[in-house]
């Protein structure tokens, strides 16, 4: 006789897309080019490894879209859900209109479903994520946070988060990303390049 078994044990993923596109732009000190846009399949991936073949593996990207952008956005949405990820798109219409409730919404309602056996939030938002997250670890749920060590102190500080940096997994990001900064210069020094263009200064007065 077979015992019967119940729900699968889950690991969930919630991707901060408005935070991580923020601090990405920030380390490069501009939009990022093709070559320094993570690469989701790699991040699923990653994902299947941390919930092994015994858990289900859900990976979930939260993200606004400005009025007028959709057709902007539409590729990149119909590329993640092609991947395998379910994304949450929210309308920006007020500055207040961010998807950070919504994520704590759906991690609080795998929660209560139970058999939420890991949960992993890529975002560098600690004002809205370190108290929950602390708080759901309590209960007894790991947590691991990915993002950028720069704009990640919350994860970095705390004793019971697990932090893990994005381009410490395996094929995220095609090229390295330009990561030397004041605090972290190799002994023989190191060039910080410009943000933008010198010829900015000319433009600016027209």
């Amino acid at each position: 006789m077979i015992a019967p078994t119940g729900p699968a044990p889950r690991t969930l993923l919630v991707w901060d897309a408005p935070n991580m596109d923020m601090s990405l732009g920030s380390l490069l000190g501009a939009r990022p080019t093709s070559a320094f846009r993570p690469r989701f399949d790699a991040v699923g991936r990653w994902l299947l490894d941390v919930a092994g073949p015994e858990s289900v593996a859900e990976a979930t990207v939260f993200t606004n879209v400005v009025p007028g952008s959709t057709e902007v956005v539409r590729p990149w949405v119909e590329a993640l859900r092609n991947v395998g990820f379910a994304v949450f798109a929210k309308p920006k219409v007020t500055e207040d209109s961010d998807v950070d409730d919504d994520m704590l919404a759906h991690i609080r309602l795998r929660a209560a479903e139970g058999h939420l056996e890991h949960v992993v939030v890529a975002s560098g938002d600690g004002r809205a994520f370190r108290e929950p997250l602390e708080e759901l670890h309590r209960s007894g749920i790991p947590i691991t946070v990915i993002g950028f060590r720069e704009h990640a102190s919350f994860a970095l500080n705390s004793e019971v988060i697990e932090f893990v940096d994005l381009e410490d997994i395996e094929g995220v990001f095609r090229e390295p990303l330009p990561r030397i900064t004041l605090d972290s210069l190799p002994d023989t020094g190191a060039w910080l390049p410009p943000f933008r263009s010198l010829r900015s200064l000319l433009e600016s007065r027209r």
